[in-house]
């Protein structure tokens, strides 16, 4: 039979906005997903219960070894383009970190990876320009994995999710042959992450300082609110339909957008066609649809199910509609397994 291991996997996504969470018949491909769970990231009783649900005997060491996506609020996700001349001299991978980056480097935990196929960059070659940096303060880090630790989850890979969707959405492009550059947005709530996609890997990249919170003062304005507190619970919540004053919400993120993707465009001569939101909550899905219209771009229709099954992760058909929303897109990524160009399996898809 093709699932025979005995050993399950688990997978789970800490976002911003919730925890997703699933069992597999095993930890690596080939397997079958056989539950997803979704719990409100505050709702630390319904987390508890969601993990007792899905071991279906308690592991000997009491702890539910997971695959994990995290979001630590300070993660460095950059596409850069590295001097390779200069990469010898003393000093040279400092200033970027210093200058370029505006990283501590002794604070952070980072890695470098190709920006074509996200592979672990080779520094003693030094022969590739175009990299990517990962990566998120000590501190958070140390944070993110006591919290895991308290729910009794012990990660046995920790990845960053916004790069775990990165690389799911640039193979799942590929799978697609789909020749349209992407916008995608990593929306949180003080800063949004924004990449430009192909299936050739991420083009670009751009952290802006404008998150879902900058959008609060402009809900409170425009609906009258007597204070901050009142518009963000109004704006959190599924009471309100905002969908038509989106344009005033995001009009200061979409003059950023804007301008990268013009710079984008100019430098390459590609159309960006298309924006993605990852891990906004339901509540806030009018943001997409309102950034697509504002930009003049659509919204993918992602079907993931033949794609994972290219990548041996079988997906029954009672749970399709699940990975049908593209919240799930992240969690499913870690369960892919990728090859380099030399065809050789890579357990880090970062």
């Amino acid at each position: 039979m093709l699932f025979s291991r005995k050993t399950k996997g688990f997978f789970v996504e800490f976002n911003e906005n919730s925890v997703l969470l699933a069992r597999t018949t095993s930890t690596v491909p080939p397997m079958e997903v056989e539950e997803f769970r979704e719990c409100p990231l505050g709702d630390e009783a319904a987390i508890t219960n969601a993990l007792k649900h899905l071991q279906t005997k308690k592991p000997p060491s009491g702890y539910m070894h997971a695959v994990v996506g995290v979001y630590p609020p300070r993660r460095l996700v950059r596409r850069h383009t590295l001097e390779l001349k200069k990469m010898k001299e003393a000093g040279y991978m400092a200033d970027v970190f210093s200058q370029q980056l505006r990283v501590e480097q002794d604070k952070y935990t980072l890695a470098m990876l190709n920006a074509g196929d996200g592979a672990d960059y080779d520094l003693s070659k030094a022969t590739q320009k175009e990299v990517i940096f990962c990566g998120a303060p000590n501190e958070e880090i140390a944070a993110v994995q006591e919290t895991l630790l308290n729910f009794g989850i012990y990660p046995e890979r920790l990845e960053l999710g916004s790069v775990a969707t990165l690389g799911a959405l640039v193979d799942y492009f590929a799978f697609e042959k789909s020749k349209t550059p992407t916008l995608v947005l990593d929306v949180g709530n003080d800063t949004t992450h924004s990449f430009i996609l192909s299936s050739a890997g991420v083009e670009a990249s751009r952290p802006i300082p404008q998150g879902l919170e900058a959008m609060v003062p402009v809900v409170q304005k425009e609906l009258g609110l007597k204070d901050e507190e009142s518009a963000r619970k109004l704006f959190r919540s599924n009471t309100f339909d905002f969908t038509g004053m989106g344009p005033l919400l995001i009009k200061r993120l979409l003059k950023e957008l804007q301008s990268s993707i013009g710079f984008y465009e100019v430098q390459t001569g590609q159309s960006v066609g298309q924006v993605v939101c990852i891990q906004l909550s339901p509540k806030l899905s009018w943001l997409e649809g309102a950034l697509a219209s504002s930009l003049g771009i659509s919204t993918p229709k992602v079907n993931t199910v033949p794609w994972l099954r290219t990548r041996n992760v079988v997906v029954p058909d009672a749970l399709a509609p699940t990975v049908g929303d593209f919240r799930w897109f992240g969690l499913t990524g870690l369960m892919v397994r990728y090859e380099t160009h030399n065809g050789s399996p890579r357990d880090e898809k970062k």
